[in-house]
């Protein structure tokens, strides 16, 4: 319990931490109500996790997904004479491991991190006695920064994490801050550990199965019922929102257009997008259907924006009307229209705009440096891809020419810094040439640039001259998500816009340069997600 005679010494918050164990029921819940009160002193929470370590003779083989799983290597093969600490102390390159088919490869607890909307379950399972250890999810709702957020699962130790609150593959924004008498409380949870056995040796892997099976009970039965705090409502006591988005872009289209597979979702009022940088309240996500209809079942009372992303589409939809839910209200939206940024035609594009740099190149690691279980997918996993840019481009920055190179072979799926000796580094500049046949002179073309990612970055922006003292964009320090050093594909999404008059641009060939000009280490970065160049705008668009 906190109280100020302990300032200094314990979190200035009140932690009610709360078990339920059913009688037949192979598992407990777990969950906790955080508060900080008027009389508490400012305060940053950085992390809240419930960690379990499993005895490490009997725990060798874990499971993360269906496409990743496999035995690992034991806490023993990290420690000096068996384990190289590589570029930071997470990675470690197995040198002399106690089980040979580990040698040679790096471990690394980040290579097995997953966004929240994939996060529900995922363990270990021990093959002699057959049983398996299970970390199960059932609602994302009290998970900071929404469905696309990233963080760790089970790693080397044994080790499984429930992660309530981090700032992984975020940065600061997600530090959940409290100022001086701040008044907070929130429901961190129930999750649910699980256990399960199989008489049969052989179908120990089928215990994965089985967890899946009670994952899907455990999401279907939330809101639980159980819970005796008045602070978790249940199912009565919460709302529902139905829609149906679409989607306006006349240079595509004359109809609107189904917004299909959108993720969509209510988080507290704010701009557009802010809800990947919210920490303190709850959130509620779905994805709509092939005609953009929607519903949001089982949301708690309370004031929310709604917000959308939708595949294939740059920005962020807000709903701006605030959505104020009561107990057991079923809120109708209608159709609503979301209209991305959009000037002009499209001239060209690099990418696809879905907040991740998947569709760009990414090389094949150095040997010296494999995880096994990616050699054949994710490779964005591997440690030191962020090595692989000097080798392949060792003297002149990345050129792409728009209507020959091909952003699946020739665009590489980062931008990083180059090595030019011990620990010193050098900025990159990228080229985009393309052509204009016929430049509006007095008309504004514009250029959409989406960033996947950005970690203590700085993007600056020229059109046909690399040497333009201000640069028609320069972003300053921006993002601290770690995503190139921590195997990510994505972090937090970014979206600029760039006006280019068109005395500025060439009949013919023009050249955009991109130069990432911060360079104190290896780590400063970003990741495309999409880029768009388009024309002076058409009136009714140009359909």
């Amino acid at each position: 319990m906190w109280s100020p005679e302990v300032q200094g010494e314990q979190a200035p918050l009140y932690i009610d931490r709360r078990f339920v164990v059913f009688r037949d029921v192979p598992g407990f819940y777990s969950y906790a109500i955080f508060e900080h009160t008027k009389d508490m002193p400012a305060f940053h929470l950085n992390t809240t996790r419930i960690a379990f370590m499993l005895n490490k003779e009997k725990f060798h083989y874990m499971v993360i997904t269906d496409d990743r799983q496999r035995f690992m290597p034991s806490a023993e093969d990290r420690l000096p004479g068996r384990g190289k600490p590589l570029a930071y102390p997470e990675a470690v390159l197995l040198v002399d491991p106690i089980e040979p088919e580990f040698k040679g490869e790096v471990d690394d607890k980040y290579q097995y991190s997953l966004e929240n909307k994939e996060n529900q379950v995922h363990g270990w399972i021990s093959f002699d006695p057959p049983v398996g250890f299970w970390q199960i999810t059932p609602s994302n709702e009290f998970r900071t920064g929404g469905p696309f957020k990233q963080d760790l699962t089970s790693h080397v130790n044994p080790t499984t994490l429930a992660i309530f609150l981090t700032s992984h593959y975020a940065g600061t924004e997600l530090l959940v801050k409290f100022e001086t008498g701040e008044e907070w409380k929130k429901v961190l949870g129930p999750v649910f550990t699980y256990f399960n056995s199989i008489s049969d040796k052989d179908m120990a892997l089928s215990l994965w199965d089985d967890a899946k099976r009670q994952m899907n009970e455990e999401v279907q039965s939330w809101p639980y019922s159980f819970p005796t705090s008045e602070e978790f409502p249940n199912c009565d006591q919460r709302g529902a929102v139905r829609g149906r988005l679409l989607v306006q872009d006349r240079y595509l289209s004359k109809e609107n257009l189904p917004g299909k597979a959108a993720s969509v979702g209510l988080a507290a009022p704010g701009d557009a997008g802010s809800w990947q940088r919210e920490n303190k309240g709850y959130q509620f996500w779905t994805m709509t259907d092939e005609d953009g209809c929607f519903v949001i079942n089982n949301i708690r009372a309370g004031s929310y924006n709604l917000y959308g992303v939708v595949p294939g589409f740059i920005g962020d939809y807000k709903y701006e009307v605030v959505i104020t839910l009561t107990e057991g209200c079923d809120i109708e939206l209608g159709e609503i229209v979301y209209e991305p940024p959009r000037d002009g035609p499209t001239l060209w594009e690099i990418g696809i705009p879905d907040r991740s740099a998947a569709e760009f190149y990414i090389p094949d690691p150095n040997p010296k440096y494999v995880n096994k279980l990616y050699l054949n997918q994710d490779k964005f996993r591997q440690y030191g891809l962020w090595e692989r840019y000097a080798e392949l481009y060792p003297e002149n920055d990345l050129v792409y020419t728009v209507g020959v190179s091909d952003y699946q072979k020739d665009w590489f799926f980062a931008q990083v810094n180059r090595e030019i000796g011990d620990k010193a580094y050098q900025s990159t500049t990228w080229q985009i040439k393309f052509k204009i046949d016929n430049v509006d002179q007095g008309g504004s073309y514009t250029l959409r640039v989406a960033l996947a990612a950005s970690n203590h970055a700085e993007l600056q922006v020229r059109i046909n001259d690399p040497t333009a003292d201000p640069p028609l964009l320069s972003t300053g320090e921006i993002g601290g998500d770690n995503a190139i050093a921590r195997h990510a594909i994505h972090g937090i999404y970014w979206l600029f816009t760039v006006t280019i008059p068109g005395s500025l641009l060439l009949g013919g060939e023009n050249t955009l340069f991109l130069t990432q000009a911060k360079t104190a280490n290896a780590f400063q970065g970003i990741m495309y997600d999409y880029i768009r160049m388009e024309g002076p705008s058409c009136q009714n668009g140009n359909l």
